[in-house]
């Protein structure tokens, strides 16, 4: 009996440890949600407001993994496909504006796949 409580408890971890990852699933949703408090910026320039470099901070601390990083960048292409208001320059200067580093290049050419 102990012996297969001691399995089912393996499996169970073993399972909590795999899932992990996933868990906190980064969405294009929380990718705009973040970023709607720069959508004026990113469009019309000026000055970068506190509520967008939380938003900026907060994705950045959510791109922990590979995952993360490609899912984020995988929509933040199709923002900028989908808004042609979005100035480039500003997007990719964004981060620095805002004192987050972000290391990789924040641009519709970035391949997302090679962010790891």
């Amino acid at each position: 009996m102990a012996r297969i409580v001691m399995m089912v408890l393996c499996v169970v971890v073993t399972c909590m440890v795999v899932a992990e990852p996933y868990a906190q699933a980064i969405t294009c949703y929380k990718v705009a949600s973040d970023l709607w408090p720069c959508y004026g910026y990113l469009t019309n320039g000026g000055v970068v407001s506190s509520s967008c470099c939380s938003g900026v901070e907060a994705l950045n601390n959510a791109a922990n993994s590979a995952y993360a990083r490609q899912t984020i960048c995988s929509c933040l292409k199709s923002a900028y496909s989908a808004d042609s208001g979005i100035k480039l320059s500003i997007a990719a200067s964004l981060p620095s504006d805002c004192g987050v580093d972000v290391p990789y290049k924040i641009s519709p050419t970035t391949k997302c796949s090679s962010l790891g």
